[in-house]
């Protein structure tokens, strides 16, 4: 009886071996490819500053974005919707304008983008991204 038993006991292990082949395996396949994945970024190369004021002659149109995502205009604070309808103003008044977004460094570029559509759809297509410095 003794000898049933251990034959019962042996047939009933389960070998681990190939589904730790497979892990490891899945393991290697994971790691290998994680190291080709490329992350899209947007790469702005920040001309030199220089302490020159602007020029009075010819005004640019400057947005000035908070880190909150808050957009003003020559001081105050506009709707996302209403940048349009302030680029085509500003735009009748001095057709060489541009248009210049002074960004935070930790505002969402979805801003910067809107604002840049916007300005399109009003036929400016001259448009600056400005990263202050002191954010």
């Amino acid at each position: 009886m003794s000898i049933g038993s251990r034959r019962d006991e042996e047939e009933s292990q389960i070998d681990l071996t190939p589904m730790l082949d497979v892990v490891f395996i899945m393991l290697i396949f994971f790691i290998v490819t994680a190291t080709f994945i490329d992350e899209t970024t947007i790469a702005v190369q920040r001309p030199p500053s220089t302490e020159q004021p602007p020029s009075e002659e010819n005004k640019n149109i400057v947005f000035s974005v908070s880190a909150t995502g808050d957009i003003t205009l020559a001081g105050r604070r506009i709707d996302i919707r209403s940048v349009r309808a302030n680029v085509e103003r500003l735009r009748a008044e001095n057709p060489e304008a541009k248009v210049i977004v002074a960004i935070n460094s930790k505002a969402k570029t979805e801003v910067y983008i809107r604002i840049a559509d916007q300005a399109r759809e009003a036929g400016i297509h001259d448009i600056s991204l400005a990263i202050p410095d002191n954010d």
